[in-house]
């Protein structure tokens, strides 16, 4: 690991090859803890490139334990996290939304690190069970049309990091490489980024890795999602081609409004904003970006032509009962699809 280090340390960007090299030293615990946290500090403060991401990212993916599905274009719609805005799980409730449309998703995803609420707190919340092998996993896909991906179980060999990552308490590298490696192999994806110089970088880095469709998103008031209190910057991953283009939400006949109206709580809190949604009780601002957001998978999942269409869509997932017919099918006990088991937050 020194040799990375030091070209590192000195400001000289790693080849592709020469980050694959670092994380195969890392992810087989190779690398002492304090190597480990010196060369994601270093790269962080250089500031990662996409050639460098791309290396880590393919080594991640070949360790990886896979989720095998039967289905095809699958799309997944996990972010970056790190946002610092506290909104509720609006990707996961874009998730349902989608999967309502028979969009076929895989979410991947973890706990919280640096908000109240992660998608699988949320998930846990509304009655799903989270700790599932990868067949069940797939299973979920196939029969229900969402799977939840949950990060610790298929990501064995980020043992290796996970305490240096605990330790040292910045966002670094990792925190990119998880919505690049879903473990069912999705190569369609909404994947929002905690900067706006990051929609560019990871563009690159998905064309690299293969990527069918795909918009990598920031809000300008900082969130990481397609927001509705600013304008977002997109960067799409399209047919071998990037574009960067900016979304206003005001375009499609949705109200601006304070970043505050988003926001999230505990994962009990949260869990009952996104019931609501699905039950189309909620008629508000946290419905709207919801909608707003599924209709960006459903673009990029090749449902929708455009956004407009895709909003249309979305609204009809929720309008129908499909989205919250999603989440009845994950209800989950033993393993076994359930129907109908209890919440603890009430469906009334």
């Amino acid at each position: 690991m020194q040799p990375y280090i030091r070209k590192v340390v000195e400001g000289i960007d790693l080849t592709e090859e020469e980050a694959r090299e670092a994380m195969q030293i890392i992810m087989t615990g190779q690398a002492t803890a304090a190597q480990l946290a010196c060369l994601v500090t270093a790269l962080k403060m250089k500031g990662e490139k996409a050639a460098e991401i791309t290396g880590l990212a393919k080594v991640m993916r070949q360790k990886v334990t896979p989720v095998c599905c039967q289905s095809t274009n699958i799309v997944d719609t996990c972010g970056t996290g790190g946002d610092g805005a506290q909104t509720f799980n609006i990707s996961t409730t874009a998730a349902f939304i989608a999967a309502g449309c028979g969009l076929p998703v895989a979410k991947h995803g973890n706990r919280s690190v640096s908000s109240q609420c992660g998608s699988a707190d949320v998930l846990e919340a509304l009655g799903v069970n989270i700790n599932l092998s990868p067949h069940e996993m797939a299973g979920c896909i196939d029969n229900a049309g969402l799977g939840f991906l949950f990060a610790p179980i298929l990501h064995q060999a980020m043992q290796y990091a996970l305490k240096p990552r605990q330790e040292i308490g910045i966002r670094t590298v990792f925190n990119l490489l998880g919505p690049l490696t879903n473990p069912a192999g999705a190569k369609r994806q909404l994947l929002g980024v905690y900067s706006q110089d990051l929609t560019e970088t990871l563009g690159e880095v998905l064309l690299e890795l293969g990527t069918k469709h795909a918009w990598v998103v920031h809000g300008l008031d900082g969130l990481d999602e397609i927001s509705l209190s600013a304008k977002t910057q997109v960067t799409e991953v399209k047919s071998g081609n990037l574009r960067t283009f900016i979304l206003n939400p005001a375009g499609y006949g949705l109200k601006i409004v304070p970043l505050a109206a988003l926001k999230g709580g505990s994962p009990q809190e949260n869990a009952v904003i996104l019931l609501n949604i699905l039950q189309n009780r909620d008629k508000g601002p946290a419905r709207d970006i919801a909608l707003l957001n599924a209709a960006a998978v459903l673009v990029v999942g090749g449902l929708a032509g455009d956004l407009k269409e895709g909003l249309a869509l979305a609204r009809k997932s929720l309008e129908e009962g499909k989205a919250l017919a999603v989440l009845e099918k994950l209800e989950v006990r033993g393993g076994r699809l359930e129907v109908g088991r209890e919440t603890g937050v009430g469906r009334g």
